[in-house]
């Protein structure tokens, strides 16, 4: 059911829907694929595509090793069509990055800071700040990832770096005229998971991201469950290592402080916390081991665990766990298989590296952009100010912690 009651209803609704596919098939299928696949007839697939090319959303361009007969057309983002200024914000440098609908990501620029509130976000928002009058209203949104649970309003915690309540928005120094979605890294990566990745299809999968510690996030039906307060993926804060070190969450005994960067460290001597010692730490997965050893069995003994709660039928893992997956797969494995309950070992899920490597958190910012955009009003706000011919102003900055919690399917 559309809700459409008149033909402009329902054309506009067929808009976005028509824009949707596009943008979750990667921009790779052909018109006539995504008539059929939408129930569209030929003649109105070619009115919403004239139109959406007519401003500038779309763009056609005939389908490679195509040599005889009609030309086949595969509709795309326009060039001067909108885009998403994407963030990935870990504990020890930025990536900004510019992503086209279909999902075309260009990195624009990296940048190391020094751990603090206004040493990470202050030269990112003048670098958000300097693309966006770049692009003008082709801007979308602004998604901003970040390696904490993340409240709503964009106020982020991360214990580590001893960030207490942040309020992003206003650190970033936008100023009222860009949407922005703030969101935890790993529900982010989750979300690209299920869009772009191995999660793609999958009813009930389980996310990790391990960087400096790990983060984790069940998705259902290709949505990570967020929590009451908007901050769920925190698996990495429940006591599932068996250790009793005190947290800088201020929690005891977080199974994060056995997985990660930090633990590879720890193991062999070396000082961590903070956000600092990545290279040591990549130094030590490529050198150690026993260490990595160590880390794979803390990983899959949380795993299990993990399993045994809310029977996935997959388990991912990014970052720094599909490299503990590759180099030390065996005891993973081997430490997750005891812990499981003797219902599951028969058939256990799968437990798989990311499709998406370290970029999910990156492109998961991306979709929560694109999901506000691609709706009825995302798309009437578009129209009006790319008439105007100057970026969107409106009266208030529209800042949520994601979109997870709000249904923009199609």
């Amino acid at each position: 059911m559309t809700g459409a009651t008149t033909s402009v209803e329902l054309r506009a609704h067929n808009r976005v829907r028509l824009l949707r596919a596009v943008h979750d098939c990667g921009a790779g299928r052909t018109r006539s694929q995504l008539t059929r696949d939408l129930g569209l007839a030929r003649g109105t697939a070619s009115v919403l595509v004239a139109g959406l090319a007519e401003d500038e959303l779309l763009h056609e361009e005939p389908a490679a090793g195509r040599a005889r007969g009609r030309p086949t057309q595969i509709p795309g983002p326009h060039p001067r069509g909108p885009v998403a200024l994407a963030v990935d914000v870990r504990e020890d440098a930025w990536e900004l990055a510019e992503c086209e609908l279909g999902g075309r990501t260009t990195v624009l620029e990296v940048g190391p800071h020094d751990g603090t509130p206004e040493g990470a976000l202050a030269p990112l928002g003048e670098a958000v700040a300097a693309h966006r009058r770049r692009l003008g209203h082709r801007v979308a949104g602004v998604g901003v990832a970040l390696a904490g649970p993340v409240r709503r309003g964009g106020l982020v915690d991360i214990g580590h770096l001893g960030w207490r309540s942040v309020d992003v928005p206003l650190l970033l120094g936008l100023g009222p005229g860009t949407p922005i979605a703030v969101g935890n890294d790993t529900a982010f990566a989750a979300l690209a998971e299920a869009r772009r990745g191995r999660l793609r299809g999958v009813r009930v999968g389980l996310h990790l991201h391990v960087d400096f510690d790990v983060g984790g996030v069940l998705v259902v039906d290709g949505r990570p469950l967020q929590g009451a307060g908007g901050m769920g993926a925190e698996f990495g804060h429940m006591p599932l290592g068996g250790g009793d070190r005190p947290c800088a969450c201020g929690a005891v005994g977080c199974w994060g402080m056995d997985v990660g960067a930090n633990a590879l460290l720890r193991h062999v001597g070396l000082a961590y916390g903070g956000g600092r010692g990545r290279a040591q730490a990549e130094h030590v997965l490529a050198t150690s081991e026993e260490a990595v050893a160590a880390g794979a069995r803390a990983l899959g003994r949380g795993v299990a665990a993990l399993v045994n709660a809310h029977d996935p039928e997959v388990v991912t893992l990014s970052g720094l766990g599909a490299e503990l997956r590759e180099r030390a797969g065996e005891a993973l494995v081997a430490a997750c298989e005891p812990g499981l309950m003797s219902i599951r070992r028969d058939r256990p899920p799968l437990i798989e590296s990311s499709a998406l490597g370290w970029r999910g958190a990156l492109l998961g910012a991306m979709e929560s952009v694109f999901d506000a955009f691609l709706t009825i009003e995302g798309l009437e706000l578009w129209r009006r100010n790319r008439g105007d011919g100057g970026p969107d102003t409106p009266e208030r900055q529209n800042v949520t912690n994601s979109t997870f919690a709000e249904d923009n399917s199609i």
